[in-house]
This record gives structure tokens, sequence and C-alpha cells, in this order.
């Protein structure tokens, strides 16, 4: 009984404030990574539809169901939406939810810089979505290549929405991988010392400077180029002085790091997922983590492998090819720790591992297609075709999207308290997984035969009409099997089997505590002793009567109005302080207004530049302003 008034204090402390302002004013790390992964499913939706509006046109030969500059439009805003509003947002929501309750954290280490980091996010991809309300939508890309995206050639507001909505959008990324780093370096459990803490967090870290290392060269980028069309400069005019491939290397410098920086959160939800249901720890956790960081620098060596068609140096050029080689070594280590966790046993074949077995055979072809447009003789031949749209969805969809559906069956008891209808979730990864290799295998041979990418449509003599169809059939399967796991998520928000704490028999600290969790996660910050706090000092899997662990812990004394959560060194994660965490507050969202009003303000005058930076300066006043209850001892 001595408990209850701790837990109620922890929940009157912890709890959203009511009403409007309240929701708006909501800081706690899972309320805003639920908004992130959210809002991205829908942008991704968004991309699907144009995906498929594409693959009507490219059906059959010389068909016009979209006119050329109305395809130009929906291949900008499809490629720009998967990269930049999905795949990278819903990766780092995930990271936001599971991280603190997976190193035993009450919430972030900066929970408003959090909440800020999501308005950021939802202004920018809203403002990229309006942009056809102005005149049209960007038409150049999502690699927006100059000249064809100078003033010249491209009049209008279209690109000066892409190059706005990017380098605003970048800011709400940044912001998301310091509160990472911070976390996971300062807010670990007691007794979490590096080579204990979760793969998945590791995935997690490793992506997150590569995001404080990648994003600042796109933003530069896309300022030039926002520069160039806006008051005149010439960063990538040829007669004035400037280059055009400046612009690429900038943007792939940032472009290939950004491939896998949505790979590498993926293979720690595969590790995750694969250690759970082959109720074993992962084989080579030591190598596990090092290759993650190879991958993490690697991935900075490799961008000009985009470019080998410039006209750049050979021998510049053999470097970059000989990183695309060496960049699978690391991937490698992956899949074979993989395997050999999965050795001698009987893995439980639920949804979560299925999309995790299809993500195996997926990516290894892509893998394999990406060791070939490594080498330079071939990439001049199949630059610019199908087989390079054919290895860019292996890779990505594939490695990303499929362990994201994994992770979505795997973790959304978590979240819900409710299990996923597994009919239904076996019927989804069927229907994805067959339409996917029929809509995008024929590609490669599509691009072997000299359909290039990019165009609205091609002639009847090229002879790809029938597995362009067939593509065409593939997207539309892929489709039908995505909506069904939403259906399947909507139908079991309410109506779903209860989950129970932990249905899986999973490890990790996030499942010690009840689904979903409560306000403030853990009423006692857990202690760990090992890498499956879960499952014991013996690490050999979970007993069959597995459920909440009991896991020890240190008590902080509950504090009315004060959130207080345990503050740990860095390497051997020794308890150092209580750390006081602010409160919710209606200012990130103001902030985000403000700096909104500078980036997007632009378009219309550069009056509202001051304009927003003086409103930035209130809003960081109001933000900062000291309350007593926030403050620390």
């Amino acid at each position: 009984m001595a408990a209850i008034p701790a837990i109620q204090t922890l929940t009157r402390t912890w709890q959203r404030p009511a009403g409007i302002i309240g929701w708006l004013s909501q800081v706690n790390h899972k309320a805003v990574a639920t908004r992130f992964v959210v809002t991205a499913l829908v942008f991704f939706v968004l991309a699907g539809i144009g995906a498929l509006t594409m693959r009507v046109q490219l059906a059959q030969p010389n068909l016009n169901v979209l006119t050329p500059n109305a395809y130009n439009q929906l291949f900008t805003m499809h490629g720009t939406t998967m990269m930049f509003l999905f795949a990278i947002p819903v990766l780092e929501g995930v990271g936001m939810y599971l991280v603190p309750l997976m190193i035993g954290a009450r919430d972030m280490a900066f929970p408003r810089l959090n909440a800020f980091g999501y308005w950021v996010f939802l202004l920018a991809g809203v403002s990229l979505y309006i942009s056809p309300f102005f005149g049209n939508a960007p038409d150049g890309g999502w690699f927006n290549y100059p000249p064809l995206t100078s003033e010249d050639y491209s009049p209008g507001i279209g690109i000066d929405f892409w190059t706005t909505s990017i380098t605003f959008l970048e800011i709400a990324a940044l912001v998301a991988a310091v509160e990472l780093i911070v976390t996971i370096f300062k807010l670990r459990a007691p007794g979490m010392s590096l080579n204990r803490v979760p793969l998945f967090v590791w995935a997690i870290l490793v992506t997150s400077f590569m995001i404080v290392f990648a994003m600042p060269t796109v933003m530069l980028a896309s300022v030039f180029l926002a520069l160039d069309r806006m008051i005149g400069t010439h960063f990538f005019d040829v007669a004035a002085g400037g280059d055009p491939l400046l612009w690429q290397h900038l943007f792939w410098i940032f472009g290939h790091p950004e491939v896998y920086i949505i790979l590498v959160p993926a293979l720690g939800i595969i590790s995750t997922i694969v250690s759970t249901f082959a109720r074993r720890p992962n084989a080579a956790y030591t190598l596990v983590v090092l290759s993650l960081v190879s991958i993490g620098f690697l991935s900075f060596g490799l961008w000009v492998h985009h470019m080998f068609t410039t006209g750049l140096p050979w021998l510049g050029m053999s470097f970059f090819a000989a990183a695309s080689m060496m960049v699978t070594l690391p991937s490698g280590i992956q899949v074979f720790s993989w395997i050999a966790t999965l050795w001698g046993t009987r893995p439980r074949l639920a949804t979560p591992m299925l999309w995790i077995l299809g993500f195996f055979f997926i990516f290894v072809l892509g893998g394999i297609s990406g060791v070939m447009v490594g080498s330079i003789p071939f990439d001049e031949q199949v630059h610019d075709t199908y087989f390079v749209v054919a290895h860019f969805h292996y890779v990505l969809i594939g490695g990303a999207v499929f362990p994201l559906f994994g992770g979505i069956y795997y973790w959304f008891p978590k979240v819900t308290g409710r299990l996923l209808s597994g009919t239904l979730g076996k019927w989804s990864f069927w229907l994805t997984f067959i339409g996917f290799n029929t809509t995008f295998l024929p590609m490669h041979l599509t691009g072997f035969w000299g359909m290039p990418r990019r165009y609205y449509t091609y002639p009847t003599e090229l002879g790809v009409g029938d597995l362009n169809l067939l593509s065409t059939v593939g997207a539309f399967l892929v489709a039908t099997g995505f909506g069904l796991t939403f259906v399947n998520m909507f139908a079991s928000f309410r109506n779903g089997a209860e989950a129970g704490p932990n249905p899986w028999g999973a490890g990790t600290l996030e499942w010690s505590v009840p689904s979903p969790p409560p306000p403030y996660n853990f009423q006692v910050i857990p202690a760990v002793d090992n890498r499956f706090p879960l499952w014991g000092p013996a690490q050999r899997g979970p007993a069959p009567d597995v459920g909440t662990a009991a896991v020890s812990g240190v008590a902080l004394e509950p504090e009315a109005e004060r959130r207080v959560t345990a503050g740990t060194e860095l390497l051997d994660a020794d308890l150092d302080a209580k750390l006081v965490l602010a409160g919710p507050s209606i200012w990130p969202l103001l902030l985000a207004i403000a700096v909104g009003t500078i980036f997007l303000g632009a378009l219309v005058s550069l009056w509202f530049v001051p304009v927003g930076a003086v409103l930035s300066y209130i809003a960081a006043i109001g933000w900062l302003w000291p309350r007593k209850t926030e403050w620390d001892e």
C-alpha cells in the first residue's frame, strides 16, 4: 500500500495537461514519437498514391494519363516524400519512443526540444504539400539537379518550396539526432554500460551521429540553390564561374549516407526481433556493434558512385568504387550474425518474423545489384535506367520498410496494449512480398533493355510494354498488402486481443513495464547487470512463463510537479545525478511557427526574415523562462 501514493504522485506529475492547449503542449517522448510515426505514415500513403498514379501512366506505351509536367511533379513529390518526410522521420520516431524505455529512462533528455522538432517536421511537410496551390509542385526530382532547377529552366515557385522546405525540415532531423545522442549517453539505467546497450539502441546512436554529419551538407546545398534563385548568386551558374557538379557533390555527400541513415535503424529492429523469436541472445554482439559503427564511417566515402558518368578522374572514381565494395563487409557481418543467432533454433514464425525473413531475400538481392552498380564500367551502362530504380527500391523498401513493418507488428502491443491480427498480418506480408518482386524484379530487365528512368512515357518499339504492365499490377498488390496492415492497425487499436505485458517473451527493458507504458515509464529506475534483463543472468532465452520479470532498481522519490529521472556516467552507467526534466509547454510550437516564418515567409518577401527572427527570440525567452518546479537542487 505504501507504493500507491508514489504512483499517484508520478502519474499526476507526468500526465499531460487537459484540453487542447494541453495536447499542443505535450512533450512526453511517447506522445511526440507517436505523432512522428503517424504523420510519417500519412506521408507514406500520399507518396504511395503518387507511385500508383505513375505506374498507371507507365503501364503501356504512349499513354496520356498524366502530362509530362504532372509526371515530373509526381515523381519529385514521391521521391522527396519517401526520403525526407517518411523514411528518416518514421525511424527517428520509433527510436524516440523505444530508446528511453529500452535504456530505463523516464523521458528524453530535452523533452521540449523533442516537441519542437515534431512541429518543425509537420510544418515543413505541410508546406511542401501546399505548393501546388501556389502554382505548381516541385518538378526537379528529389535530387533537384542544377542547372535544370535554376530560375531559367524551372520558373515559378515550385523549386523554391522544395529548397525552403528541405532546409527547414532538416532542423527537425538534427534536433532529433542530438536528443537521441544525449539521451543514450547520459540517461541509461544504472549498470547499463556501453557493452550492455541493446543493439537497437546502438543502431539509433550510430544513425544519430550520421545525421549530425550528413544533414548540414544538404542544408548548405539547398540554401545555395535558394540564393541562386532568389537573389541572383551564382553557385551553380557556369557562365558566372559556378559549377553544377558542386550541387552533386554536396547533395550526395548527404544522399548516400542517407541510405544508411535509413538502413541502420532497420538493422537494429532486425537484431531485436531475430533474438526474441530465436529465443537466444544475438550472436557476435561486439562484432555487430563494430559493424554498425563501420557502416556509419564508410557510408561517407561512397557518394561519388552516384557520379561515375560526370567525367571525374578515373583514379578518384576507383577509390569510391573500392569503398562501394568495402561497405558490403560490415553489412555481411550483420547478415551472418542473424544466421548464427537463428542457427540450430526453431524460431517462432509469428508475423514480425515473416517480415524479417522477407527482408533477408529482398535486401540480399538489392545488395548484390548494389555491388554491380559500384563497378564503374557496369554503372556507365545502366546509369539512369530502370535497373537503378529496381536496385534502389530493393535496398530501401527491402532494407527499411520490411523491417519497419516487422517492428510495427512487434511493438504495436507495447504501444497500445493490443495485438495485431496474425491472419491479416500474414496476408499483408505475402501480398506485399509477392507484389514487390512482381513490381521491381522486371525493372532490372527493362533497364538492361534501355528504358530510361524519369521519363513519363516510352515508345512501343522499345519492347517493354508487357513488363511495365506486370510492374503496374505488382504495384497495386503492394498497395493492397500495405493497406491490409493499416486496416489491421485501425481494427486492432480498440478491438484487438489484449497483449499482456510481454506477449513475445522478449528480454529488453521496454517489456518490463505495462502495455501501454505509464506516462512516467518506470516507477523505479531499473538497475541492469546484463544485456537481456528480463531473461536473467543465464542469458539463454526466456523462461516458459516469462512476463514482466522482476527488475531491481534505484528508487527516486517522486516529487510533485517535478519530472525527475536518473543521470548516469557515459561508459559504465554508474549513477551520477538526479535530473529534473522540462515539463509541458506551448513554447516549442510557437518557436516552430516563428522559425517557419523565417523560412516560409522568405518565399513571399525577405521582410519576413527579420520578423520571424524577432518572433523566434520572443518564443525562446518564453521557452527558457525559469519555473521553480523545474529547478534542479
